[in-house]
């Protein structure tokens, strides 16, 4: 699934399974790598999803004046 199609709960749950993944520390290094990547992506992913609604919310407000 394309990152465009989560929304930013399934995003951070994702998020969250990985650094649980992570935390075990049971797998290869290659895979903590890719699970790693993984995290940054959508780490990003949920920023920028926050900062939108946060610009959103600020213009919301600029409205009320």
């Amino acid at each position: 699934m394309s990152d465009k199609n989560l929304t930013f709960e399934e995003a951070y749950e994702a998020l969250e399974r990985i650094t649980e993944r992570l935390a075990q520390g049971d797998i290869t290094l290659d895979e903590s790598i890719k699970l790693y990547e993984e995290g940054v992506r959508l780490s990003k992913y949920c920023a920028d999803m926050i900062e939108a609604a946060r610009q959103k919310i600020e213009t919301l407000r600029g409205n009320e004046s």
